[in-house]
């Protein structure tokens, strides 16, 4: 029965990253399908808020897939079926596929409202994956890429993606600020997620993936405040402010956590993305 069960949660990982991969494939609109900027109405659309990237920041999505799907393949094989990690990480990646492919389906149908909650608990989903990472190091080079530095990958990108989704379903909806203007909201809402990265770093003791793809979300930011149709200095600014001190935190807390051959027993050669 144990081998069953690991046998099936093998299964719904790489079943589940398919699914998440055909509904990007989907969303990019290279299968008829609208692309995202364009669905729900352009709600999100580089110059739809001042939280919008810009859009070359989607590029992020390639190495987060690729990651994804290898991690899928690598935990199927035999020699992973009874590894205490994979047995906690498995399912929680698993529900993350599912909800990123529902993200997909809301925001294609145009249903913004309801794209919020799968996003938000697309968010709780990878923290919790997030947390399990931290928990216990890989155990070689190939997990520490596939495993922990695809979940860093997404799990600092839908920080930003997060945002920028709320911001969108409160602009379409009307949201006029409490009497605070755009760019106010906008400086708030970009540190709140320099904030998170912060947040982040220190969690993580400097992990690497998690500041690149939100610091890659941020600066597109502040590229579509500086050179798209809604500009916005107050935004572009506390974005670039944003990323340098996401990076730097991050650098510092690497550099203090990274373990020194013969000490403790550790193995400085796999350290954790």
């Amino acid at each position: 029965m144990t081998e069953l069960r690991e046998t099936v949660r093998q299964s719904v990982v790489l079943v589940s990253a398919i699914v998440a991969v055909v509904g990007a494939f989907i969303g990019s609109g290279a299968a008829g399908g609208t692309p995202i900027a364009d669905a729900a109405g352009g709600a999100l659309a580089a110059d739809a808020t001042p939280i919008a990237p810009g859009g070359p920041a989607f590029a992020i999505w390639t190495p987060i897939y690729i990651g994804l799907l290898a991690y899928a393949v690598w935990q199927s094989l035999p020699r992973q079926r009874d590894d205490e990690r994979q047995r906690r990480l498995g399912y929680p990646i698993a529900a993350s596929l599912i909800l990123n492919a529902a993200w997909i389906l809301s925001i294609q149908f145009g249903f913004l409202a309801a794209s919020v909650p799968i996003i938000v608990a697309l968010l709780a989903v990878l923290v919790w994956a997030f947390r399990i990472t931290l928990s216990s190091r890989p155990k070689n080079l190939i997990e520490t890429i596939v495993a922990d530095g695809a979940v860093g990958l997404y799990l600092g990108w839908v920080c930003l993606a997060t945002a920028a989704n709320v911001t969108a379903l409160l602009v379409a909806s009307g949201f006029r600020g409490f009497g605070l203007g755009a760019d106010a909201w906008a400086v708030v809402i970009v540190a709140v997620a320099g904030l998170v990265g912060v947040i982040l770093a220190v969690i993580g003791r400097g992990r690497l993936t998690p500041a690149i793809s939100l610091s890659w979300g941020l600066a597109w930011l502040a590229v579509a405040r500086l050179t798209g149709g809604l500009p916005s200095m107050p935004a572009a600014i506390t974005a670039i402010s944003a990323v340098v001190v996401v990076i730097a935190i991050t650098g510092i807390l690497r550099l203090r956590s990274t373990p020194v051959r013969g000490t403790s027993g550790s193995d400085p050669k796999v350290i954790p993305a």
